[in-house]
């Protein structure tokens, strides 16, 4: 057993010159395991926690754990099992919040670990009665819309359910899939497809790419993207490995975008959850308008724990697509057949034809459920919308359209 303490006094100048603050330790042959504690004063400041081997990146758990164990065959969830290979290893300090008299701070490194890594929660197939595809929208030939969710975390990162606990409360949503973004990691990826299964719902792999100017989803089965690389790595590297870049909640709070960026990624997180503290605002169309108007628009709840006052798929967002696995529903964004509304049904249980729906079909938009609504183009051109089923020529307006209820509540984008 070896136990080694560091004991560091961090400040200011140390988030100045690094936010990403390593502290080396050395792994020798045949060290079964590693653990890894951080004890400081929480209520003056705020440390992330995280991991990189000798060969790579290890894991991440930012703010939400202070602790972590890697052994051969499992780990803590947020980190990467396998035996540790030798080296030296950095547990890696994000200097998130550091008060201006700096932060006494201890980081304990054990080898082999001093404790076991949990095991997440796993809960019994759930009985789905209805799902958004059940709707049968209208679809290009060959197509079906797929209702889901691009945003959503488990205790892999900050979240509070387990990967199997957020399947089933997408399954309760009525959702056929749902991305699981957790933050600077990918140590959920194996897990996905099996879990899937058993609950009869797709889980798309994402990374929350998470810094403090900014947060990006990476979608697809690509690997791990580096955060402490600059953004436009970012675009180029997700690109490159065949996934798809969404900018997140652009313009919410503390964690709006503020990376430069010379060349946009695909796609925008148009509708955040924090849309809906008023459907009425102006300000997402605003930053789309000057953003890149040609976006491919996706939809995030930004899921956390059972205790928010939404669920996932608020907002859903719809892809047509071949089918509903993994792969089809990453063609259809790449391919840009996508649209949002505000919810799969209007109260998150399996009722959904009462949701109105907005949708781009061949050279014809359509409005679904939404009659007494008003629709909306980019241009502020307005049009009745008085049937449940209307077809309207896309040559009518310009850019992205939306439908309004008489409150001017934005409910459905296409």
């Amino acid at each position: 057993m070896s136990t080694s303490t560091e004991r560091l006094h961090l400040t200011l100048d140390d988030q100045i010159t690094d936010r990403y603050y390593r502290v080396p330790f050395e792994i020798t042959p045949s060290t079964p395991s590693v653990s890894v504690q951080l004890t400081y004063d929480t209520s003056a400041g705020v440390i992330d926690l995280g991991c990189e081997g000798a060969t790579g990146w290890r894991g991440w758990s930012g703010g939400a754990r202070d602790r972590f164990t890697i052994t051969g065959s499992a780990a803590t969830p947020g980190y990467l099992p396998g035996e540790p290979e030798p080296g030296t290893w950095h547990v890696v300090l994000g200097l998130h919040k550091v008060p201006a008299a700096g932060l006494d701070v201890t980081v304990r490194i054990s080898t082999p670990a001093v404790e076991q890594p949990e095991t997440e929660r796993e809960v019994p197939a759930q009985t789905r009665r209805v799902r958004g595809s059940d709707r049968n929208l209208p679809a290009p030939a060959g197509l079906r819309w797929y209702a889901g969710d691009f945003h959503a975390h488990t205790v892999h990162s900050d979240g509070s359910l387990s990967i199997s606990e957020l399947a089933a409360t997408g399954v309760r949503a009525g959702l056929d899939f749902l991305a699981v973004t957790d933050h600077n990691t990918t140590s959920h990826h194996p897990h996905l497809p099996r879990v899937g299964a058993m609950q009869g719902i797709t889980l798309l792999p994402g990374q929350e790419v998470t810094t403090a100017r900014g947060h990006a989803n990476a979608f697809g089965d690509i690997g791990w993207i580096d955060f402490r690389e600059p953004a436009q790595t970012w675009v180029s590297e997700v690109a490159r490995r065949g996934g798809v870049l969404s900018i997140n909640h652009a313009i919410d709070g503390d964690c709006a975008w503020q990376h430069p960026l010379g060349e946009l990624p695909a796609a925008l997180e148009l509708w955040h959850i924090s849309w809906f503290r008023d459907l009425t605002s102006t300000a997402p169309w605003a930053f789309h308008q000057r953003w890149d108007p040609g976006a491919v628009i996706l939809g995030g709840s930004d899921f956390h724990d059972r205790a928010d006052p939404w669920t996932v798929g608020t907002p859903t967002t719809w892809v047509a697509a071949e089918d509903d696995s993994a792969e089809a529903i990453l063609a259809g964004v790449q391919a840009g057949r996508t649209a949002i509304s505000v919810g799969v049904s209007e109260d998150a249980v399996p009722r959904p034809l009462h949701t109105p729906v907005l949708l781009r079909v061949e050279d014809d938009v359509i409005a679904v459920a939404g009659a007494g609504t008003v629709l909306v183009d980019a241009e502020g051109r307005r049009r009745r919308i008085t049937g449940d089923h209307e077809r309207i020529p896309a040559t009518w307006g310009t850019g992205r359209w939306h439908l309004q209820d008489a409150d001017r509540r934005v409910l459905a984008i296409a």
